[in-house]
């Protein structure tokens, strides 16, 4: 369940965290990479345009995890999903930039009280620490992964679901299309069974059928299906994020 994107360092949620897109005014210099003896001319281009990419710039320069982040304060500027006091879940968290965000928003780093959020952050993979969020470490499709994180829930339910997560690649695009695919039509189902009237459920998707089984599934739960992609999700990239709303409850 990694997240596609690379970036950031391990501040936690708030203060440096706050993430503020790729602007600030500085004019940025283009980089260019020569295919040295030991590199391929794929990760030539993949470090080229790592180097001379505004958000993982801003991603180091505001101390967030990954340039991923921007994708969900890009989100939540428009749609205003994450507010004061919420539950989210955060499915594939690794490295946490998407947690960063939740908790900053929600305030669950706060003091206590009705307006304290919660985030509750699941991947195999490890990551460093985050004020306000709990971690847990497991595969989001374990068989008792869903149980674990509704123990670690207020009420054991969630207001929202996050999913950023892509599966691991072998280079076959409709094997991989299927594959991420697999993983969406998972937290949607997870969704539908965690989340209270009115939750929200944010995923990745890709560009490329196969949808119909999910997109029926989420129009049957929820008041409002829409595909968006945000400004810091690259132009080339067949990545999209389904957005539903006004979850209809069980």
């Amino acid at each position: 369940m990694k997240k596609g994107s690379q970036g950031g360092g391990s501040a936690g949620a708030g203060g440096k965290g706050r993430a503020s897109g790729p602007g600030g005014g500085q004019r940025q210099l283009h980089v260019k990479v020569k295919t040295a003896r030991k590199r391929s001319v794929s990760s030539a281009r993949w470090l080229e345009r790592q180097l001379n990419d505004p958000y993982v710039a801003a991603s180091k320069r505001d101390g967030m995890r990954s340039r991923a982040a921007y994708k969900l304060t890009e989100i939540d500027d428009k749609y205003r999903l994450l507010k004061p006091g919420m539950r989210v879940i955060d499915l594939g968290a690794a490295p946490g930039g998407w947690s960063q965000i939740a908790a900053e928003r929600v305030r669950s780093a706060g003091g206590g009280g009705p307006a304290e959020g919660q985030v509750v952050a699941i991947d195999y993979l490890d990551f460093d620490p985050i004020p306000g969020v709990t971690a847990l470490k497991l595969d989001f499709t374990a068989d008792d992964a869903e149980d674990q994180l509704k123990a670690l829930l207020r009420d054991g339910g969630a207001d929202v679901v996050l999913s950023d997560m892509a599966a691991p690649t072998v280079g076959h695009t409709r094997t991989d299309h299927l594959r991420i695919m697999g993983l969406a039509e998972a937290a949607a189902h997870f969704a539908v069974d965690v989340l209270s009237p009115g939750g929200t459920f944010l995923c990745k998707v890709f560009q490329g059928g196969a949808e119909r089984e999910l997109l029926d599934l989420l129009k049957r739960s929820f008041a409002i299906v829409r595909h968006i992609k945000p400004p810091a999700s690259r132009a080339d990239s067949a990545e999209l994020y389904v957005l539903a709303t006004g979850f209809k409850g069980r």
